[in-house]
């Protein structure tokens, strides 16, 4: 949407609604005892949605300092891949999770066309607006890392610190380090997958299941092609492909696109950033795991693109950096954001 508006707060019926609003400075006080320490150690949650021109984005905070701002990946995942993993920034940093639209909580759109990388740009400036924030840190994983980008190039005067996760800036460079990622499969593996997309995934099984991969495909796809590259020294015990799946795929087919995996061609393939990085002022911290799915090479090529950024590659990491190595992950962003308060 390229309109300028005033968005304001509204619960999913219209009205505001805000679970836990955030007390004051002396009601935390006076609930720790009158204890101003004991009160720092109360975390309340704030919850509500913002009107986005229409569309309406849910939103979770939590913490004490200054805004930190979070955008999820998938494309049509949700904020709750996050949780309780990013938690401990939360001592120092005022989080704001969202829903990017037509993900997780916030609203779905019948004109799935919508769904683009600019719309979402705008959803999280309506949100900063909205809750009257200036200045925010801001940071995003894998296809948040997109998002954050774009919003880094056109907000840059709304930014103090910009973090890119395990993410790319070139779907064409993305591409390619997918095709490679193939080429390295044991051959059956690749030849189940290629015939699995010869044969088309979507369509099959019961009329429930038409609309999103089939079981075998994302067995194929997600259990044994991806997984390598998502977890690596603290792999999720809970992690199951098709629990993968629950996501938001009328979203998914339109920005990643219906033909697999392994290949971007929805409209996400209009990301191609390479030559506009050199505009990103703001100071930037971009990590990612050595055996990311995001390969390093993207980082270090966005790194040398964004004058003055910082380069952080974990050791025994995938895409999942924050799950395989959780202290590395909350230290260095948590220094980097306050680099300059100590």
């Amino acid at each position: 949407m390229k309109s300028r508006f005033l968005p304001h707060v509204l619960c999913a019926i219209g009205c505001l609604m805000i679970a836990g609003l955030r007390p004051s400075a002396s009601e935390e006080t006076k609930r720790a005892g009158e204890d101003p320490k004991a009160a720092k150690s109360v975390l309340p949650i704030e919850e509500g949605y913002v009107d986005a021109g229409g569309v309406l984005i849910y939103y979770k905070s939590l913490g004490h300092g200054d805004p930190l701002l979070i955008l999820h990946g998938g494309p049509g995942a949700s904020h709750d891949y996050f949780l309780p993993h990013l938690l401990p920034l939360a001592r120092h940093n005022r989080l704001i999770f969202i829903d990017e639209r037509g993900s997780g909580r916030s609203a779905k759109l019948e004109d799935t066309t919508q769904y683009t990388v600019e719309n979402m740009v705008e959803d999280a400036e309506a949100v900063r607006v909205a809750l009257g924030l200036e200045k925010i840190n801001l940071l995003g994983h894998s296809c948040g890392g997109v998002l954050a980008q774009a919003y880094a190039l056109k907000y840059p005067k709304n930014l103090k610190h910009l973090v890119l996760c395990s993410t790319f800036h070139s779907t064409t460079k993305m591409n390619e380090v997918f095709e490679r990622m193939k080429k390295k499969m044991d051959p059956e593996l690749r030849k189940r997958i290629d015939d699995l997309e010869k044969q088309g995934l979507f369509g099959h099984g019961k009329d429930y299941a038409k609309n999103r991969y089939t079981a075998e495909y994302m067995e194929a796809a997600w259990g044994e092609g991806y997984f390598p590259y998502l977890y690596q020294s603290r792999p999720d015990a809970n992690f199951y492909p098709s629990q993968a799946g629950n996501m938001a795929w009328d979203l998914y087919r339109e920005m990643w696109g219906s033909h697999g995996e392994f290949i971007i061609d929805g409209n996400m393939k209009s990301v191609e950033y390479a030559k506009r990085l050199p505009e990103i002022k703001t100071p930037t911290l971009i990590n990612c795991g050595d055996h990311d799915e995001c390969d390093p090479s993207l980082s270090k090529e966005m790194h040398e693109l964004i004058a003055g950024s910082k380069l952080v590659v974990f050791p025994n990491s995938g895409h999942v950096t924050f799950v395989d190595q959780p202290d590395l992950f909350i230290k260095g962003v948590d220094a980097f954001l306050h680099s300059s308060d100590r």
